[in-house]
């Protein structure tokens, strides 16, 4: 008996199995003719058809071929937006964040308006590369972020838009910053140390009550001391007071620096130059 049900549970596997590669095969079929086809209203129906079933990457080779003669036709809302969100579930980014922002364009007033919104801001966040990269997908990305925030401020997205802009803010600011920094850097090559503080002062005040004003402040502190210490006579007294002037901000941002024990030896290097003087 047992052997028995062992066969019909075989036998029912077996028709399920070739059941699902007709129906398979069938779906190939019908999705090849629609793909070959000249009739616009098949491909829409075929890729309305495997958009609801997440067959994201076959539907967008089925949009790709009616969308530039679809505009104005009663259902071209409706096309678009299932465009632009099926290269967005495949992760094509670039594509999806320009059909995204057409679509807003267009669709001002639609429903979907608002999530495509937020979508084509979050598009380009994912273009948004490592701090070292060019930031220019970036930016675009804090930019139509923050335009959303602003038009739609009660939106049930905003929560993420406005964690998304943050990180991104950051970003920007590690890229600013270590360009900065790196002018330190290199002035141990070029001796100008100059360029450095001013860069460094620049990042300050372009980025008030950043993460790396710590940060800053030491490497200006470095720069200047620097400065100091390898100065002319005669202009090595004023050069070690300021350099003095330079620790005592980064003290007084943070007493217990991490950079202390740095900081604290080249004080005493700078006190100690002052009393030859």
């Amino acid at each position: 008996m047992l052997c028995y049900t062992k066969n019909i549970m075989t036998i029912i596997k077996k028709i399920v199995f070739l059941l699902c590669f007709v129906l398979c095969l069938a779906s190939c079929s019908q999705y090849q003719k629609a793909l070959n086809s000249e009739d616009v209203t098949l491909k829409y129906k075929m890729a309305d058809s495997l958009y609801s079933i997440e067959k994201y990457n076959k539907a967008i080779r089925l949009f790709e071929q009616i969308a530039p003669g679809y505009r104005g036709k009663p259902q071209a809302e409706k096309m678009y937006y299932m465009y632009a969100m099926s290269t967005y579930k495949e992760e094509q980014y670039m594509m999806s964040s320009h059909l995204f922002e057409r679509f807003v364009a267009q669709y001002s007033y639609s429903q979907k308006a608002e999530e495509a919104w937020f979508l084509m801001g979050k598009s380009y966040a994912e273009l948004s590369p490592r701090y070292s990269l060019d930031q220019t997908d970036t930016y675009k990305a804090v930019d139509k972020l923050q335009q959303f925030i602003n038009k739609y401020p009660e939106s049930e997205y905003i929560k993420e838009a406005n964690a998304i802009v943050a990180e991104l803010n950051q970003k920007i600011e590690k890229k600013h910053f270590e360009n900065a920094r790196q002018y330190n850097t290199i002035a141990g090559y070029t001796r100008d140390y100059k360029a450095a503080i001013v860069a460094l002062d620049n990042f300050l005040i372009e980025f008030p009550g950043t993460i790396y004003t710590e940060d800053a402040l030491f490497y200006k502190f470095d720069s200047m001391y620097k400065i100091a210490v390898n100065s002319v006579p005669d202009k090595k007294k004023e050069r070690l007071n300021q350099a003095k002037s330079a620790y005592d901000a980064l003290t007084k941002f943070k007493a217990d620096t991490k950079y202390k024990d740095k900081a604290v030896k080249m004080l005493a290097d700078i006190e100690g130059e002052l009393h030859k003087i």
